[in-house]
């Protein structure tokens, strides 16, 4: 992954105490309460900042009179200015490490930018502090891993994990069609019969055809026109009333 040109700030904390350790006599963890917590050697402020993969715990100075050299006094030296720098390029790591009897203290190595380094220990009154401390450090150096993981994907697209979409040996899937008018008139499939069963005729359930004979009777066309009661003639076309004028259409040029 490239480095990026810009520092992003993850972290601040406006009281932090730094104090001096006693050297790891054994391989076992460091542990605050050998350090003088009621003596801190230099109170401050920490920034952690971070510029492309690498993370920074910057300690600021707000009134003491200490450079960035380890511990060493500076009249000249003007608040505001940059105590110690530690450059973090994994966590947890070697350049920060908790303590084993406490949350709130932990021991982290400083650089000056000559080649020389140190670890102090470093303390926040408040337990709430230690925390943001520590998820800052966390969210970095998580976000680090999946930038890397997403730019080995980008170089190599083929060894990323594939989709199978398969049938597993002995998977089944089961569907629910439901049935549907495909058009007007068109009536879905009828249901699988029963043993013994058959299909009622539609035929035998229609009227009877009337026969010519019965056609011109007025009873039996009651039957198949509602509206004209029995008794009644009916209308027929060419025949008109007596007294009943005709119809004629105007001659025109005659």
């Amino acid at each position: 992954m490239e480095e990026s040109g810009y520092e992003s700030v993850l972290c601040v904390k406006p009281d932090v105490h730094v104090y001096r350790i006693p050297p790891r006599a054994t391989n076992r963890g460091y542990r605050a309460a050998e350090w003088q917590l009621d003596q801190p050697s230099w109170s401050g402020r920490l920034r952690i900042t971070a510029k492309g993969q690498m993370a920074y715990i910057k300690l600021e100075d707000r009134t003491s009179g200490f450079n960035r050299r380890y511990l060493i006094k500076d009249l000249k030296h003007q608040p505001g200015e940059l105590f110690a720098q530690a450059p973090v390029d994994q966590f947890p790591g070697t350049a920060v490490e908790s303590v084993t009897d406490s949350s709130r203290y932990f021991v982290i190595r400083i650089e000056d930018g000559n080649g020389r380094r140190a670890f102090i220990g470093i303390g926040f009154g408040d337990r709430g502090d230690a925390f943001d401390f520590n998820v800052a450090l966390q969210d970095h150096f998580k976000w680090v891993k999946q930038q890397c993981e997403f730019a080995k994907q980008a170089q190599n697209p083929d060894q990323g994990p594939k989709l199978d979409l398969g049938f597993k040996e002995g998977q089944t899937i089961k569907l629910n069609i439901a049935e549907v008018l495909l058009y007007p008139g068109h009536s879905p499939s009828l249901p699988p019969l029963t043993s013994g069963e058959t299909l009622p005729n539609l035929q035998d359930q229609l009227p009877a055809r009337p026969s010519p004979a019965q056609a011109g009777s007025n009873s039996d066309l009651s039957t198949i026109f509602p509206h004209v009661t029995s008794g009644k003639e009916l209308p027929r076309l060419g025949q008109r009333k007596e007294g009943e004028a005709l119809l004629s259409w105007p001659v025109f040029g005659a």
